[in-house]
């Protein structure tokens, strides 16, 4: 299932939450136009989607599989465009570089 698809899905099961369906609905017809949808769109409706217990209505309507095919498309668009933060840097001597493996 791509993208698009799992996004229409969504606004298909969530049709008892008319707010919710909409913001659905509103990805799907983004990716249908060609458009592409930012994460922070993608990552609230995940969380909406979550707190309103459609995530569970549809992990115990459809098998394991089915459920990963609706939503990993979206997880992995998410994670696709998020950008990653800096790493922090540990205090103290660069382990790579020290003259002493043992620091």
């Amino acid at each position: 299932m791509d993208l698009k698809d799992a996004t229409l899905l969504l606004a298909a099961e969530s049709a008892a939450y008319p707010a919710l369906a909409s913001t659905a609905q509103s990805a799907y017809d983004a990716l249908a136009s060609g458009q592409q949808v930012p994460f922070q769109a993608l990552s609230e409706l995940i969380g909406e989607v979550s707190g309103k217990g459609v995530l569970r209505d549809l992990r115990g309507k459809y098998s394991t599989t089915a459920f990963e095919a609706i939503v990993f498309p979206i997880c992995r668009e998410i994670d696709r465009q998020k950008p990653v933060p800096p790493r922090r840097r540990a205090a103290g001597p660069d382990p790579l570089t020290a003259p002493d493996w043992r620091v």
